[in-house]
């Protein structure tokens, strides 16, 4: 009888344990959807990791040559049927003007880096509150990315067999192009679906057109989406469509980071206060 008593106070005891733990899990996942003060290092790290890993994902996705180009085929009769193929006449009166698309090649290998970071940089020193939410959907729009270059690959027209467009990177010779020279052996070349170029230029111009004060700088962030959606067309590395691809990952990556935040990146204060180290859960007894 003893022993049953034992048992019983045991078991008495044990029973508030689960919900204190409960409690403090709620606290945890409650200070993760917190927007907080970010860190330099972390974000340096954590920025400089993530690209390394869609690198590495991008390119390690197969490259289903004859289905990407059977696919790119497809796209281009849709675009036929739909009457808006316009890319190979894009591609072509571009390239007659040989500065133009030589800028274009170096826009289109190095803007949507650059620009990119630039606004990160920006929003990590003028918006620390809306940081963490407007780099989640950054980041949930190239992860979604990375899952259409597996299930779609797709060649880029100027790949295509048999088409009148022009390689302006191959005929140009575009220095630190990742499609020309032996730097193309490195990139998957059949990852045009979708756009991410498209994708990046959207996110970066949609958060400067929201937060920006100046009136010059919230154009530039309409402008830039648009002279990107030229870029990709002009130097044949994307169909219009692809764009379209690209639009969707953005649109997914910014209801990501609504449902978990609650809100909109713009939509959050622009300042939180910076803490000095993570605050204690205590379970209360």
């Amino acid at each position: 009888m003893g022993d049953t008593t034992v048992s019983s106070l045991e078991g008495r005891q044990a029973t508030p344990r689960p919900v204190a733990e409960g409690k403090a899990g709620n606290a945890l996942l409650r200070r993760m959807r917190t927007p907080r003060h970010p860190r330099l290092w972390f974000e340096v790290l954590l920025i400089a990791v993530s690209y390394w890993t869609y690198s590495l994902i991008r390119n390690a996705v197969p490259e289903q040559r004859h289905e990407a180009l059977r696919n790119a085929d497809w796209i281009w009769r849709v675009e036929h049927d739909l009457g808006l193929a316009v890319e190979a006449s894009v591609n072509r009166a571009v390239n007659s003007v040989g500065w133009l698309i030589v800028a274009m090649n170096y826009y289109y290998a190095t803007l949507h880096f650059v620009v990119t970071l630039s606004v990160l940089v920006w929003l990590y020193r003028c918006h620390p509150g809306r940081y963490a939410a407007a780099r989640l959907a950054l980041f949930a729009t190239t992860v979604v990315a990375l899952v259409g270059y597996y299930l779609y690959p797709l060649a880029p027209p100027r790949l295509m067999t048999g088409s009148t467009f022009v390689d302006t990177v191959m005929l140009h010779q575009t220095w630190g192009s990742m499609a020309s020279g032996d730097l193309k052996h490195m990139s998957n070349q059949y990852a045009a679906m979708p756009s991410m170029h498209i994708g990046w230029s959207l996110w970066c111009g949609l958060t400067v057109f929201a937060l920006a004060r100046a009136p010059w700088a919230r154009v530039l962030g309409v402008l830039y989406p648009v002279a990107t959606l030229v870029v990709i067309v002009a130097t044949a590395n994307h169909f219009w469509l692809d764009a379209v691809g690209g639009l969707l990952c953005v649109l997914f990556g910014f209801l990501v980071a609504r449902l978990w935040y609650g809100a909109l990146p713009y939509a959050l204060p622009q300042r939180v206060p910076e803490t000095r180290g993570a605050p204690v859960l205590r379970m209360k007894t």
